[in-house]
C-alpha cells in the first residue's frame, strides 16, 4: 500500500460556493478520492456567506478564510509561516497563481483548467487585463518552472506549452462522470435548451438568448433553461426582456446536484457558448443522459470533450453559427438520436476513480514516496 501523504490544495472557491463550477467539482472529486485512499487532504478556499470557516466533508478538511482576492496573499502568508506542514501542495490556477513554490519547501503541482488569455479583456479594463495576462503568461511559468503541471485536456496542455511550460512537465488528467442512478426522467415533450454554468460575461449566455429569439418563429414551443448564478445574471434577465423572449426563459439560479441532472435529462440540447473552457465538465454530465452538446471549437476544451458530428456539434463564429447548429439539430431527428446514443458511450470512459488513481500515482512520484 502506498504511503499516505499530507496534501494541501489552494482554490479560490469550493464546490459548495453558489458560483462554483466544473473546476470546483473536479477539485472536490479528486480530493474526496485521495482522502478515500488514506491521504490527509486540506483545501483552502475563500470564505462566503453561509459557509462554515472550517468543516470536514467526504473526508476532506475545508478551511475558508478571506475573500476571493485575499485568499492569494493569505496562502502566501500561511506558506511563510509553515502552516499545515504538507508533503505536497496543489495550486489550482484560475488565471492568478498562488505562487506556492516561492514559500513552500515541498513539491508543488500546478493544476490548470484553461489559459485565460481571451477572458481578461472581457472581465476587466485594459490595464487590469494586461496586468492579469502578464502575471498568468510570464510570472506564473517562471515561478513554477521546476514544478509539475496537470491540465484537464490536451488543448490546455498545448496552450501551456505555447507559454513556455515544457510538455514533459504537463500531465493530462481528465474529468470523470457522476454515477447517476437509473435515468427515470423523461425528455421534455417540447423542445428545451439548457445552459449550465456561472453567469459571467465570458460564458456568453447572450448567444443562447439570441438563438432562442431567432428560432421561436420556427419552433413556437421552444424554451431555454439557464442554470447557475453569478453577478452577470441581471444583465441576462434584461437582455431576455429586450429580445422579447422572457416568457420562454427560466432562470433557475443555483440548484442541487439532483435538480441539475433532472434538468439535463429533460433537455433536448445542452448549449455551451463559452469563450473558453478547459474541458467542459457539463458536456460529460449532459452526455450521461444522452443529451448532446453544441459548443464553440475556439473555446479549446470542447474539442477534447466533444467528438464533432459523433457525440455533439462544434461550431465556429458567433451567435448566428450557434443558432444554425441548434436549428439543424432540432430539425434532424435522425442526427439527434445518433448523437444521443453515441454520447452515452463516449462519456462512460471518463471515470473519477481512474482520475484519482492517476493523481495518486503522480503525487507519489513528485514527492518520491513509495
Amino acid at each position: 500500500m502506498s504511503a499516505p501523504l499530507r496534501i494541501l490544495l489552494h482554490n479560490w472557491r469550493d464546490p459548495y460556493h453558489p458560483e462554483g463550477g466544473g473546476a470546483e467539482k473536479y477539485m472536490a472529486e479528486i480530493a474526496k478520492g485521495l482522502a478515500g485512499l488514506g491521504h490527509t487532504v486540506t483545501i483552502r478556499t475563500a470564505a462566503y456567506a453561509g459557509a462554515l470557516p472550517r468543516e470536514k466533508v467526504d473526508g476532506v478538511r475545508y478551511v475558508r478564510k478571506g475573500n476571493r482576492y485575499a485568499i492569494y496573499p493569505r496562502a502566501i502568508a500561511a506558506g511563510l509561516l509553515g502552516r499545515y506542514r504538507p508533503d505536497v501542495v496543489i495550486d489550482v490556477q484560475n488565471g492568478i497563481p498562488y505562487l506556492s513554490p516561492l514559500v513552500r519547501r515541498v513539491p508543488v503541482v500546478n493544476l490548470v483548467h484553461h489559459v485565460h488569455k481571451e477572458q481578461w479583456p472581457v472581465v476587466f479594463g485594459p490595464v487590469m487585463a494586461r496586468t492579469g495576462w502578464l502575471i498568468e503568461s510570464r510570472l506564473s511559468p517562471a515561478v513554477y518552472r521546476c514544478s509539475t503541471y496537470v491540465a484537464v485536456s490536451d488543448s490546455t496542455r498545448r496552450e501551456l506549452s505555447e507559454h513556455g511550460v515544457a510538455l514533459d512537465r504537463i500531465h493530462v488528467i481528465h474529468n470523470g462522470t457522476d454515477a447517476v442512478a437509473g435515468d427515470e426522467v423523461r425528455r421534455s415533450a417540447t423542445p428545451m435548451l439548457v445552459v449550465l454554468g456561472r453567469l459571467v460575461p465570458q460564458k456568453r449566455v447572450e448567444y443562447a438568448l439570441d438563438a432562442l429569439a431567432a428560432l421561436r418563429g420556427r419552433y413556437p414551443d421552444l424554451r431555454l433553461v439557464i442554470v447557475g448564478s453569478g453577478w452577470w445574471a441581471p444583465n441576462l434577465v434584461a437582455y431576455a426582456d429586450q429580445l422579447g423572449v422572457s416568457d420562454a426563459v427560466e432562470f433557475t439560479g443555483h440548484v442541487s446536484e439532483a435538480e441539475k441532472h433532472r434538468i439535463l435529462a429533460e433537455a433536448w440540447i445542452h448549449l455551451m457558448p463559452s469563450l473558453k473552457e478547459g474541458w467542459g465538465l457539463v458536456v460529460v454530465e449532459a452526455g450521461v443522459h444522452g443529451t448532446p452538446t453544441i459548443a464553440f471549437a475556439e473555446a479549446g476544451g470542447p474539442t477534447d470533450s466533444i467528438r464533432d458530428e459523433e457525440t455533439g456539434l462544434l461550431v465556429h463564429g458567433g451567435s448566428a453559427e450557434l443558432t444554425g447548429a441548434i436549428d439543424r439539430l432540432l430539425g434532424d431527428n435522425e442526427l439527434w438520436w445518433r448523437l444521443s446514443r453515441r454520447v452515452v458511450t463516449w462519456v462512460a470512459r471518463f471515470q473519477w476513480d481512474e482520475s484519482v488513481r492517476l493523481w495518486d500515482e503522480l503525487l507519489h512520484r513528485v514527492t518520491g514516496r513509495p
